[in-house]
């Protein structure tokens, strides 16, 4: 059985305090779904913020950051035009055990390349040297090449539409993450509330809660 899931790449920092998260080991994958506990979506959401920690003097358009120590940490994620998550989608064939794994230059954000594989180009690269990865369509069939500088890198094959059916099945699992720590940012951090829900959206490159989706296939139109 071959599975798709977002997966957000970890790496917790020590004595982290703001708001409750769980322990993770460091630079593991997270899948992300509205199945998380309470915990895993703390630590989730400390992920993407820590992603977007940047110091103001280093990005010309970012405003000062506050002395209040939650407000400063979450100041990159709230203020940044086009935050993103290290991670992305990872296809896992469970009958081989092979993996595909996001590249170490994707991030969460970019989930929707997938379908340049599918309705576009046909081919989308994942990461570089020392282990570049390739997505390419031949024909109705598409196959995943884990390592292109290997002539027997493993690989994964699947058909055209059964991408298709696990890409819609990887943007439900963003969504209801989405939908779940919305309520978590709701409990933990009411102050913070519709800005960072609105950035976490931004982030899982889906619409705010409560805005209408845009028709699918329109944004790669």
């Amino acid at each position: 059985m071959i599975v798709m899931q977002p997966v957000l790449e970890m790496n917790t920092p020590d004595g982290f305090d703001l708001w409750p998260v769980a322990e993770t080991e460091q630079f593991r994958f997270l899948p992300l779904s509205g199945r998380l506990s309470p915990a895993e979506i703390g630590t989730a959401l400390m992920r993407i913020a820590a992603c977007n920690d940047v110091d103001p003097a280093d990005d010309d358009d970012l405003p000062p950051r506050p002395a209040e120590p939650l407000s400063g940490f979450l100041h990159g994620l709230l203020n940044l035009d086009s935050p993103y998550a290290a991670g992305g989608l990872r296809v896992t064939d469970n009958s081989t055990g092979i993996s595909f794994p996001p590249g170490c230059c994707d991030g969460l954000e970019d989930w929707h390349d997938w379908y340049q594989v599918v309705d576009g180009s046909g081919v989308v690269g994942y990461g570089h040297d020392p282990e570049p990865s390739l997505a390419e369509r031949l024909g109705d069939t598409v196959r995943l090449t884990v390592d292109t500088d290997r002539d027997d890198s493993p690989m994964i094959e699947l058909s055209v539409a059964e991408l298709r059916h696990l890409l819609a099945g990887a943007e439900r699992d963003l969504t209801e993450f989405l939908a779940a720590a919305t309520d978590w940012i709701a409990e933990h951090l009411p102050d913070h509330s519709a800005p960072l829900t609105a950035a976490l959206a931004r982030v899982l490159a889906l619409p705010a809660p409560g805005i209408p989706p845009t028709p699918l296939g329109s944004e790669r139109a």
